[in-house]
């Protein structure tokens, strides 16, 4: 949709900076998004107009009331983003504290006793902030193990594990070791079946890049995002929370709003680069779908990403031209399989010539980033299982070209040449 149609892929590149010239090494190819996507350039145009503004918000001035209105056009972006009908949208200091926040939040508010479950898939913020409120609530933390296979965990997995008495779940949405994303819907239902009281947390963190964010589908109670990784910038993460979330007691100062998830006074130039992301997303999907209005254009947006997203993909497991592609590179193992299905945005392999701190090295000589993922505390709980110690990370999102997957398969076909 995106390559298909003439200039929209330049247009497209055209509104990220740093596109194709990191400003300390030069010309290379970004295939480190899953690391952070690339910024819009009207990110970083607004940060730079907000962070010169000495005006506070909540005071009886013209500035601080455009700052107010800047804060409330955000959370309705945000909210429409989610596709929240209810709850609340807020801001944090990042994707992992508003995980935090969110099972914190869940554990102390949920009726006392029973378990919390989570996944082996996921990230280490998810599993520390679980490890944590389990301990300090005294319930047990089960972990349902995901197939080494094929890098994902299913719903009927959760469905072995849950028991009557879950007060809190997570769920995955898309693994940043495996690229492979959970059906969040099947999951979340499979744990309602059983545990209908559960407040399920969701980490969308890999997510939400790679396709529309619909809470309203989902069946869940809270949704984080690192908007550093879906072209915004660091210093901040967004959530939502669902009514029956946000009912539980929050950490919040004494007397004032009962609603309030945020306390002190908040960046509000990260809730304005926010809304440059929905602008990016309303403009994209009116190029694909210009008869499309409000959430729909989200949608339409998100579909072409997917489809975009999916052809390099394909170019990048199965080759394009005359270069082979991954799978077809004997001496290269992929991490989660080779399925396209299911697959967001990361490809993991190991190279059996080469070692990955190596081969990191080698295609980034050739002016290809990409990075390695160690058998640690971040990616130990894939890792570790398949024995292991690293593995290579590709990570690729719309905005990158067919060109570049070639670059990178010449390197690749280079790198594992006989000596």
């Amino acid at each position: 949709m995106i390559a298909s149609t003439p200039g929209l892929l330049e247009a497209i590149r055209d509104r990220f900076a740093h596109v194709d010239t990191c400003p300390f090494t030069g010309p290379r190819v970004f295939f480190e998004n899953a690391g952070g996507a690339l910024h819009l350039k009207s990110v970083a145009e607004t940060s730079a107009f907000y962070a010169s503004i000495p005006d506070n918000q909540g005071r009886d001035n013209a500035a601080s009331a455009a700052l107010v209105d800047t804060i409330a056009k955000a959370k309705a972006d945000m909210a429409r983003f989610f596709n929240a009908p209810g709850g609340t949208v807020f801001v944090g200091e990042s994707g992992t504290e508003v995980l935090f926040r969110l099972v914190r939040t869940a554990a102390l508010g949920a009726r006392d006793g029973g378990a919390m479950l989570g996944t082996t898939l996921e990230h280490p913020a998810t599993v520390s902030a679980m490890t944590r409120w389990s301990e300090v609530t005294g319930r047990s933390f089960i972990r349902v193990p995901h197939d080494d296979a094929t890098g994902c965990v299913t719903p009927e997995a959760y469905a072995a594990h849950v028991t009557p008495d879950v007060r809190v779940a997570t769920i995955i949405h898309t693994s940043p070791v495996t690229g492979m994303a959970v059906d969040v819907a099947g999951a979340a239902a499979a744990i309602r079946a059983v545990a209908p009281e559960a407040l399920i947390i969701v980490d969308g963190i890999q997510h939400a890049s790679h396709g529309a964010v619909d809470v309203a589908a989902l069946g869940i109670d809270g949704y984080a995002v690192s908007p550093y990784k879906m072209f915004s910038r660091h210093g901040y993460g967004v959530g939502w929370a669902s009514d029956r979330l946000c009912a539980c007691t929050k950490e919040q100062i004494v007397g004032g709003p009962e609603a309030n998830w945020e306390m002190g006074t908040r960046d509000t130039g990260a809730y304005a680069t926010f809304s440059d992301v929905i602008a990016y997303f309303d403009w994209l999907g009116e190029q694909v779908a210009p008869e499309t209005q409000g959430r729909a254009r989200l949608e339409a947006a998100g579909r072409a990403i997917v489809a975009q997203e999916h052809a390099l993909t394909q170019a990048l497991l199965h080759g394009t031209g005359n270069l082979a592609g991954l799978t077809e590179i004997e001496s290269v193992t992929l991490i989660g399989g080779n399925s396209i299905e299911g697959r967001e945005g990361v490809v993991s392999i190991r190279l059996a010539s080469m070692s990955s701190a190596d081969l990191v090295q080698f295609l980034a000589d050739r002016g290809i980033r990409v990075h390695i993922r160690k058998n640690d505390h971040y990616s130990g709980g894939v890792l570790g299982p398949l024995g292991f110690d690293d593995c290579v990370r590709v990570s690729i999102c719309h905005y990158n070209s067919i060109e570049e997957i070639a670059r990178f398969l010449d390197a690749m076909r280079e790198a594992s040449a006989p000596a």
